[in-house]
């Protein structure tokens, strides 16, 4: 079974970018797409807002006219628009479970060069159970194309297996490749030498570098085989993650991190790198939960 690719929209010029790069995402991987608005709100803004009546008159509209947006430009692709009578982040995460993927609009950027995040985009992100794709508006120039690599964030294995498979299946369906990016912390400015080994001692522990190009192609070497078309680039560099995949993403089509699962002790929470992505990256950036 094909699941749908479920865009979110809100009226905004950015969701309707988010639709454009949902609707050519959907073309190139053979899916369906699926249009979705939630138009009820929390109590605390009912109170000040429109009428329900006139709220969902416009919510209606805005799905018919997205959807005749799509259809010019992808005729035979299955479009389908839901009205739903739930709150934005309730109705989010339910139809991002039913789906390949859920892409939402980020909401421009703020003062300081950064994409604002609304609290609507930060929760689904931090409670979906499937990927998420944030798109920014750009004039239609990037978020309607895929014509980048796509850049993966390596982790050790198994964290890193929904993150790289959905970059190698994105990176397919568009004919592109893949480059996956491990970071290599500095080491502390303060540290303890330790006594050096012989120079020819078969018996000593690879060096830190070394080890992590080996997880690098251990993380990586599944989906090789499961890929064999997709051209494949592996670099290790030296930094905090945030910079390194912040500087890997700057001509790339898509951007893919992962997303722990937190334990409900825990509670739902993005990592500092994957904020960073999504206030930083100037290209789209997928978010993937893994266990």
């Amino acid at each position: 079974m094909v699941h749908p690719i479920t865009a979110g929209l809100d009226g905004s010029p950015e969701s309707l970018a988010a639709t454009d790069w949902a609707a050519r995402e959907a073309q190139c991987r053979r899916a369906p797409l699926r249009l979705i608005h939630a138009w009820m709100l929390p109590p605390q803004t009912a109170r000040t807002a429109q009428a329900p009546e006139m709220r969902k008159l416009w919510a209606q509209e805005a799905l018919e006219h997205a959807k005749a947006r799509v259809l010019a430009a992808y005729p035979e692709l299955p479009v389908s628009t839901e009205l739903l009578p739930e709150t934005a982040v309730e109705a989010l995460l339910a139809q991002g479970a039913a789906s390949e993927m859920l892409v939402l609009g980020s909401h421009g950027r703020g003062a300081m060069g950064g994409f604002l995040l609304g609290s609507v985009g930060l929760r689904v992100l931090a409670l979906s159970t499937n990927p998420v794709v944030m798109v920014r508006r750009d004039d239609g120039k990037r978020t309607g194309s895929h014509t980048g690599d796509v850049v993966v964030g390596i982790q050790d294995p198994p964290e890193s297996a929904a993150p790289i498979e959905f970059a190698f299946a994105s990176a397919a369906a568009h004919g592109v490749g893949v480059r996956a990016v491990r970071a290599r912390a500095p080491a502390p400015l303060f540290a303890y030498s330790l006594p050096s080994r012989p120079p020819h001692d078969e018996t000593r522990s690879p060096e830190p570098g070394e080890r992590d190009r080996g997880r690098l192609a251990e993380a990586v070497e599944l989906w090789r085989e499961k890929y064999p078309d997709v051209p494949v680039t592996e670099r290790v560099e030296h930094g905090h993650a945030a910079e390194v995949l912040l500087g890997a993403a700057s001509q790339a089509g898509l951007m893919v991190v992962g997303r722990p699962i937190n334990r409900p002790t825990v509670g739902p929470r993005l990592g500092h790198v994957a904020h960073a992505l999504l206030h930083h990256a100037a290209c789209p950036v997928a978010v993937v939960p893994h266990p």
